[in-house]
């Protein structure tokens, strides 16, 4: 048999369709293998190039390929899908895999260590955690409103508003019971909180790029360390703009015939990453419209320009850039007044 030099691997929970070829791009290898025997065909392998699609569970097969002397290369999910023939199978996509690995100018997203999951898991799981507060919070108040009791915006008016709820007399013994069972469990899900935010600003607090990103105004401890957590190598961006179109804070390109013609931001990258940089901004430019003291003066024009909103997106993108260069020079975080000082200086 031709010796294989690249093989495309569709993956899934118990099936695995394998697409190979030789140097001459002719196929010789579709094959499916169930999950018991993958390891079994690829440790008689010889060591070859390995293409999988990000998914959940590819950075665990990545490193067991690599542990094996495979080389692996994980393609973003949207950059296969232009290779995919007619038709959706398995043995299409592990083709279209194939194929779109072989290309010159592809990217790939870098392989994740054990620790990196275990720490993004934690981001997530924190996420979880507000949104199911924020679920039971809204139900509490729904609940309350038709009984007559509202209490204003915010998070620090929910237990008040029980404490209420428990001394008012007049309620039927049943809704009593049923807000004292809602008390409880926000009760839980705010400790759970606490002591997922606790291991987050603990992580934080260990890693010496995520404590120079968090003196970013607009940036914080979580933005931070959710940025260290989830960005990959800095060096892997020509520049901090390609940084930002990374995190989909650039607008669209819909360019044609000479004509520049730009839309709104791409919203491409991690959700959760980008939303944090947004908040953050729109933080900075709350406290910068209620300061009397003097901020930017690029934020003041921008904002006499834009609506706030618009802005917000737009020091976003500002924070991303910035934030690339800390991590790429070592540099900590100085106002414009005064030149970055090297973070050993520090």
């Amino acid at each position: 048999m031709d010796q294989i030099i690249r093989i495309g691997m569709d993956t899934s929970k118990h099936v695995f369709q394998l697409h190979g070829v030789n140097a001459a791009e002719e196929p010789i290898l579709r094959k499916k293998l169930r999950r018991q025997d993958m390891v079994t065909f690829f440790t008689k392998l010889p060591p070859t190039v390995i293409g999988i699609e990000a998914c959940g569970g590819s950075h665990h097969w990545a490193r067991l390929l690599h542990s094996l002397g495979h080389e692996v290369k994980m393609l973003p999910p949207q950059f296969v899908k232009p290779y995919l023939k007619r038709g959706k199978n398995d043995a299409a996509d592990a083709e279209a895999l194939c194929e779109a690995m072989s290309r010159p100018t592809m990217r790939f997203v870098p392989v994740k260590t054990p620790e990196q999951q275990a720490a993004l898991m934690l981001v997530g799981m924190r996420d979880r955690l507000v949104r199911q507060r924020t679920q039971l919070a809204n139900a509490i108040r729904g609940y309350a409103a038709e009984f007559g009791l509202v209490a204003a915006k915010g998070l620090a008016r929910i237990e008040p508003l029980l404490e209420r709820i428990q001394a008012d007399d007049t309620l039927p013994p049943l809704a009593r019971k049923l807000f004292d069972i809602h008390a409880k469990e926000y009760a839980q899900l705010q400790a759970r909180l606490e002591e997922a935010e606790d291991k987050l600003m603990a992580w934080h607090r260990a890693d010496e790029c995520s404590r120079r990103l968090a003196k970013i105004p607009g940036l914080g401890p979580i933005g931070a360390s959710m940025l260290v957590m989830k960005a990959p190598s800095p060096e892997a961006f020509r520049s901090a703009r390609h940084f930002a179109a990374w995190l989909g804070l650039t607008p669209k390109d819909h360019s044609t015939a000479g004509r520049v013609r730009l839309g709104v931001i791409t919203r491409a990258g991690d959700e959760a990453l980008r939303s944090v940089l947004v908040v953050g901004a729109t933080a900075v430019i709350r406290h910068a419209q209620r300061s009397q003291a003097r901020g930017s003066p690029w934020l003041a024009a921008l904002l006499m320009r834009k609506p706030p909103k618009l802005a917000a997106v737009a020091l976003a993108n500002k924070i991303a850039r910035i934030a690339w260069k800390l991590m790429v020079t070592g540099e900590v975080y100085q106002p414009q007044s005064s030149p970055p000082a090297r973070a050993h200086a520090a």
